[in-house]
């Protein structure tokens, strides 16, 4: 115990003597610890994903996909027929299959029929759903009233959340009150159930019979085998089936491709899979949706990893730096202590002790820093508030194991260098000339240059990310994106669309309205098949459809480029079609193939195509532009779009637009939510994912060079402070002060183009293989590393000038004086 509290005291002398360079280090490892623990919370919610369920490794996800399709991409809507054969087909899973059908913004009414008590609530895509007792068989529940196996049994019946039940009807007793969705069917609360975690991908809280879906109207037929809605999907549990052991599952992917052949028509068997996804992999599989609405790839999560390692080596090595740089200035010391008896490996412990005084100095800082910066790194991530906490035993485990990793990574080689010190040639003061202080200088050099390189790696990272968001932000998406409000329908009663036109046409700041089913760039999607003029048989590809009025061109800015748009009809009468689809029917000019026919899905009347429009974006820049088609179906409006007249998109003008806008809409929905957006935020959707993986990285790439430059600026001080002489010397036979500036700066530039030539072929392969998940991406650049070069070089000198400067301008006579 004595020797451990000598130890702490002369760790911490040391540390006072050196309070300079030990307020360099805590910084830095501060900085890189509490990153590093923030980037472990963050990991940890992300690998949390589904693991709450008990039987998560034996629940599977039916997804269905085109073997001979150009893209990766898996559809996770399942025909509503599906259910019940699969039951029929494997018996022994009667129990184990289930089918959960999403509502899309539902709005939740609840309280007494007359309108002064009745509280109205819009949910977002994630909350509602119809589900059958056999859903909570797969996943668990925390139940507080009711029971899973009778609580949804019957039609008209729902199980809320507790967060749910508060919401809607306070703190009183749920049950047997009832709520309305959708202003279509009332539903008796029979069941509340715990809220599922943030980490769920079925973030579902106000579960609806399943019973009731027919009555309530689903949103494709219940024989039809060929539509799918993204909403409907189906989940199964395999008894004895695991990733460990994935035998199960592959055989059942075998039995699915005679289901496909048995119940699917010959042409469209032929080239469909089903396939399953565990549902533990849902969370990390970037080519499906899911209802939470929020993936991240496995690469992205060693990325976070990588660049959390990273920078807490870079951090280590501003630590080794300094003590080696120091090494000679204690040369003495330890010759002292080993003459009076110290052993290696007391001298060893004495220094390793010093770092771990430090560290926990930094650990605790970080910890502080990191509970300050959680709710920040939370909203920039998008985890949800109380999903992540600092004050947990393994986040304080995983604290404590970064702690002891500093200690030896930062410790363990100055420790050796120092206790290795020869006796006699330290207290002589010939340690400069030896060997060992110049394979310190190559160490120092060589620990510089990794920082920098991995600094620049990032920065580099960074621009081309930024370059990436800018395209996305600004590509030519075949339409106009600007001024464009777009307006729920809840619902198409005879008369209500065309009343709510009339008289949002007579507001002024209005320049044009179409009624259709989505804007022309969505997440949601209607995909389905047509046979061109007499084909016996469909193509092998889907075809888009964009349902809406003929004044949708107009109001969107779509490029009619041959032909005319379809007439004013409530039903399906004539296409127009884009630039792919037209390709794909074997047409290279678009006046070819106006006047063609088309039918739908197996109809049996043809329409004729009277239009072509240039290609527009359907999806996110991710995926390709595909085949598609506009025509009138108003069966199919969803959405109003309004393009505002050009003068009228200033703050104060839209807020009093979007006010008379409502006005009315409560006229005509007067039992629904208002709920408008604009087109570029729906756009902005797109790239979320992107957006925050940018804007962390940024995060870190800052971080990670101001640590360099910590360090940096610690090297040049001690540098400057040791070659004192050398510059009044230097000064005294008439250097200049931009001489003895270029003698401090020029090497550590050196060091930072070292660092740019060895960081930019692995940024390159790095960022590349990032793009390639963009069917539209830009071009890495030559200007791009360079820019990285510059504002590396530019930063390392801003750091090294003030030490080089402050040395160049010193009276040569007073430098001379010391020693």
């Amino acid at each position: 115990m004595y020797m451990l509290k000598s130890y702490f005291t002369t760790a911490l002398r040391a540390l006072r003597r050196n309070w300079s360079y030990s307020l360099i280090n805590v910084l830095g490892l501060t900085l890189s610890l509490a990153c590093c623990l923030l980037l472990f919370l963050a990991i940890r919610y992300e690998l949390s994903f589904d693991q709450h369920n008990a039987h998560a490794d034996q629940t599977y996800r039916l997804v269905s996909f085109n073997k001979k399709s150009n893209d990766d991409r898996r559809q996770v809507g399942m025909p509503l027929p599906a259910l019940a054969a699969l039951r029929t087909d494997f018996p022994g899973l009667k129990h184990q299959i289930t089918m959960v059908n999403r509502i899309a913004s539902a709005v939740i009414t609840v309280g007494e029929k007359t309108r002064q008590s009745v509280n109205k609530f819009q949910e977002g895509d994630g909350v509602v759903a119809f589900v059958e007792p056999e859903y909570f068989r797969l996943f668990d529940f925390s139940w507080q009233k009711g029971s899973p196996q009778t609580s949804l049994n019957n039609p008209n019946t729902a199980v809320l959340s507790d967060r749910m039940a508060q919401k809607y009807f306070g703190t009183g007793n749920p049950i047997g009150k009832t709520l309305r969705v959708e202003n279509k069917m009332d539903f008796l609360v029979t069941g509340v159930v715990q809220s599922p975690p943030a980490t769920s991908s079925l973030p579902f809280e106000v579960l609806l019979s399943f019973a009731s879906l027919k009555q309530y109207g689903a949103s494709t037929n219940w024989d039809d085998w060929q539509s799918t809605y993204g909403g409907a999907q189906m989940y199964l549990m395999l008894p004895g089936a695991s990733q460990d052991q994935p035998v199960a599952a592959a055989h059942m992917n075998q039995q699915l491709t005679a289901f496909v052949k048995k119940y699917h028509k010959p042409d469209d068997a032929r080239d469909l899979i089903y396939a399953l996804q565990p549902l533990t992999s849902i969370h990390f599989d970037t080519r499906t949706d899911n209802y939470a609405k929020r993936t991240i790839s496995k690469e992205m999560i060693w990325a976070m990893a990588l660049i959390g390692l990273f920078i807490l080596i870079t951090a280590c090595v501003n630590f080794v730096n300094l003590a080696t740089a120091q090494a000679i200035r204690r040369a003495k010391e330890v010759g002292v202590r080993k003459v009076l008896g110290s052993s290696r490996g007391q001298l060893v412990r004495q220094f390793l002790g010093e770092t771990g005084v430090l560290t926990g100095f930094a650990t605790v800082l970080a910890l502080f820093l990191a509970h300050v910066s959680l709710a920040y790194v939370g909203e920039l991530l998008n985890i949800k508030p109380g999903a992540t906490t600092l004050f947990d035993p393994t986040v304080l485990i995983c604290l404590a194991v970064l702690g002891f990793l500093t200690t030896a990574l930062a410790g363990f080689y100055p420790a050796l260098v120092l206790s290795g010190y020869q006796p006699i040639l330290a207290l002589k003061g010939k340690v400069r000339a030896s060997s060992a202080g110049l394979n310190q200088l190559t160490l120092r050099r060589g620990l510089i240059v990794g920082q920098f390189a991995i600094s620049q790696l990032l920065m580099i990272g960074t621009i081309v990310a930024y370059s990436q968001m800018t395209y996305f932000r600004s590509a030519d998406l075949g339409y106009s994106r600007d001024a464009v409000l777009t307006v729920l329908i809840p619902e198409k009663k005879p008369g209500q669309l065309e009343s709510l036109k009339a008289k949002l046409t007579g507001l002024p700041g209005i320049q044009s309205m179409s009624f259709g089913m989505t804007t022309p760039s969505s997440a949601s999607n209607w995909t389905t098949g047509f046979r061109f003029e007499n084909d016996d048989k469909e193509p092998d590809y889907g075809v888009l459809m964009r349902p809406a009025d003929s004044a949708y061109v107009r109001t969107y800015g779509l490029r009619l480029i041959a032909g005319r748009t379809f007439q004013a009809a409530d039903s399906m009468r004539e296409f127009v079609i884009n630039e792919a689809f037209m390709k794909r029917l074997g047409f290279q000019k678009p006046e070819q193939v106006i006047g063609k026919f088309l039918r739908v899905n197996g109809e049996d009347v043809k329409k004729p195509i009277v239009g072509v429009v240039q290609d527009f974006n359907a999806f996110s820049l991710h995926q390709k532009i595909e085949p598609s088609v506009l025509t009138s179906y108003r069966d199919q409006y969803r959405s109003l779009g309004i393009k505002l007249a050009a003068g009228q998109t200033s703050p104060e003008r839209i807020s009093q637009l979007l006010g008379e806008i409502e006005t009315v809409w409560n006229a005509t929905f007067p039992n629904f939510v208002f709920k408008y957006t604009f087109l570029d935020e729906t756009l902005a959707n797109f790239y979320k994912g992107e957006e925050r993986m940018y804007s962390l990285f940024q995060l870190l790439a800052a971080i990670a060079l101001f640590i360099g430059c910590l360090g940096l600026y610690g090297v040049v001080a001690f540098m400057a402070e040791t070659r004192t002489k050398e510059v009044g010397i230097r000064k005294a036979l008439g250097a200049s002060a931009a001489h003895i500036f270029g003698l401090f700066s020029i090497d550590f530039v050196r060091l930072v183009l070292v660092a740019l030539v060895l960081s930019s072929p692995i940024a390159w392969y790095i960022m590349n293989q990032w793009l390639q998940k963009f069917a539209y991406k830009i071009e890495i650049e030559w200007w791009m590393f360079a820019l990285a070069g510059v504002l590396a070089v530019g930063i390392a000198l801003l750091t090294v000038s003030f030490q080089s400067i402050k040395a160049a301008l010193m009276n040569p006579v007073k430098s001379l004086r010391t020693e």
